[in-house]
């Protein structure tokens, strides 16, 4: 696998909890075991695998995920058990615990994934931020673009049409 590939492992990606996760049986093809076989070795080394490093989606959790990328449902093949994620760290973890050596190259190239994906959000951030202060100056621009068109409206307005009577003596034309 070369690095023109890490976007594919960041499509895999997820938000969950507000953390990026990767799913067991994505990371399990990653590495080149079953989805089971992965699941098998974290149970057997649980303390290696706390809740910041694993853990398991709740209904609503799977749910949302499968009406974006799950389209199996139990009974046909599906998951059977609420799916796994992984952390980062947890998907490190999960390489050396399964020993093989595609998991430890996989796990370079899914570190450097979880990397890009941690630089484009503080790039957003910034982004936002930026944008949260143009904001703020547009609108205090626009709030003194308003009391300068109010002051200037009544000198922009056109003269009266009908002119007032003029005061004061008048000759009579016709004598």
């Amino acid at each position: 696998m070369d690095e023109t590939q890490v976007p594919l492992i960041q499509d895999r990606i997820h938000s969950i909890r507000g953390q990026a996760v990767i799913l067991d049986s994505n990371l399990a093809d990653l590495d080149g075991v079953t989805t089971k076989a992965l699941n098998q070795a974290v149970a057997r080394n649980k303390d290696r695998f706390p809740e910041d490093f694993s853990l398991i989606l709740n209904n609503q959790e799977v749910t949302n995920l499968r009406s974006q990328i799950l389209t199996s449902s139990s009974g046909y093949g599906g998951h059977r058990y609420s799916p796994r994620v992984f952390t980062e760290h947890g998907a490190l973890m999960a390489s050396t615990v399964l020993r093989s050596e595609q998991a430890t190259v996989m796990s370079l190239f899914i570190m450097r994934a979880f990397v890009k994906m941690r630089e484009a959000l503080a790039t957003n951030q910034k982004i936002l931020q930026r944008l949260a202060e143009i904001e703020k100056t547009l609108l205090s621009h626009d709030s003194a673009l308003r009391d300068l068109y109010q002051k200037l409206r009544p000198l922009l307005s056109p003269p009266d049409t009908n002119p007032k009577p003029q005061i004061g003596f008048k000759p009579d034309p016709k004598a």
